[in-house]
């Protein structure tokens, strides 16, 4: 194993090379450098990056990407209680190492395996190797945040302990048009649904999604001001990614970019920086300069579905939180995380809440399933 101190001491194509069909694109090199090298995920922002790598002679055969932390703002797996907790007991639970995307709550694998490998037998190796690092620099634990069901098994094996979330996310059903996806609501529902897609015609705002070439409309400042108006408005807001990161997304990565503009009188007042990939969309960064009735709806949520039906994508993942998705007929879908904390009572006393939490996560799943306003099947 080897441990990189930066994404960028790995060739671009030997870490991408590690990529198959099921990857999401926060896993491409060219968005972790812009993380990294766009001043987001450095040691001054309290992210260090310590990549791990498993080769077979000068062949790379299974990376993660990785960081130790000094804090757990912009991971967005809340182990807060958990850091009070060892605090209380004399117990340093900074730096931790973390196998995950920064600032990124979508799932995706979270160890590459290199085609034609066991994948199994260098995941157990990788996790292997995370925690002999992991002990030998005396950290407080090991997290691997938003990694993939198919991975949670060997995770287990491996001595973690599962922690499970939710996201609510839309599926494509096999819709050939948005009344297609409206006509599963029941009428009541449908009816707000209507009025609140009426909106923006009545409030003088268009709205379209640049692709490709057409983002070359966008400017990394513009789209900072973007993220930056919404990051403001709230106490608890900050200012995680920066101007040159999205200068960087815009000359690098432009292949997984979208943007949805609200245009009013010709002027952006509003937008959602997404990304895709093949069958799947990820909503990102939105902002506002001007507040409108449910334009942030339509224009995070309902423009978004209109392509991702037009297009036939399988999948929108519009992001964390947000209950109010649900009214909006996005489901609940289980999102995992893995622990696994080197102090042997701290490890045991957030085993047991774990198992608690789990029971609650799988209890609330059918109610908030009740709660998307669909009709009962059959």
């Amino acid at each position: 194993m080897r441990v990189h101190r930066a994404i960028t001491e790995l060739p671009r194509g030997a870490w991408d090379g590690l990529l198959d069909d099921e990857a999401v694109p926060f896993l491409e090199w060219a968005f972790l450098a812009a993380l990294e090298e766009g001043g987001c995920a450095t040691p001054e922002r309290g992210w260090h990056p310590r990549h791990l790598t498993l080769w077979r002679g000068s062949r790379l055969v299974a990376a993660a990407p990785a960081y130790l932390r000094d804090d757990s703002d912009g991971e967005f797996v809340f182990d807060g209680a958990w850091a009070t907790a060892a605090g209380r007991l004399g117990l340093r639970y900074y730096p931790k190492l973390v196998l995950t995307v920064p600032f990124t709550p979508a799932t995706g694998r979270r160890v590459l395996v290199a085609p034609g490998e066991d994948r199994a037998a260098r995941e157990a190796e990788l996790y292997g190797a995370a925690q002999e690092y992991a002990r030998a620099e005396r950290l407080s634990g090991l997290h691997v945040l938003f990694h993939t069901e198919a991975e949670a098994a060997g995770l287990e094996a491996a001595g973690f302990a599962l922690r499970l979330g939710v996201q609510y996310q839309w599926t494509n059903a096999g819709y050939s048009t948005l009344e297609d996806f409206l006509g599963r609501f029941h009428s009541k529902r449908r009816t707000q649904l209507k009025r609140e897609l009426r909106a923006p015609e009545s409030q003088g705002i268009t709205l379209r999604t640049l692709r490709g070439e057409e983002l070359a409309e966008l400017t990394p400042d513009a789209l900072f001001r973007l993220y930056a108006s919404t990051v403001d408005k709230y106490p608890w807001g900050r200012r995680f990614l920066t101007p040159d990161f999205f200068a960087r997304l815009l000359a690098t990565f432009r292949h997984r970019c979208e943007f949805v503009e609200a245009l009013r009188g010709g002027q952006r007042i509003a937008g959602a920086f997404n990304f895709v990939s093949p069958g799947v969309l990820y909503g990102r960064y939105w902002g506002c300069f001007e507040e409108h009735p449910f334009l942030h709806f339509n224009v995070c949520l309902y423009h978004p579905v209109q392509e991702a039906i037009r297009l036939g994508l399988r999948r929108f993942e519009p992001g964390a939180g947000g209950e109010h998705k649900l009214t909006r007929g996005f489901e609940p879908h289980i999102t995992y995380s893995a622990h696994l904390l080197l102090h042997p009572g701290l490890d045991r006393a957030v085993r047991a809440f774990l198992l608690q939490e789990q029971a609650a996560v799988r209890a609330g799943l059918p109610r908030w399933q009740a709660e998307t306003g669909f009709k009962e099947e059959g």
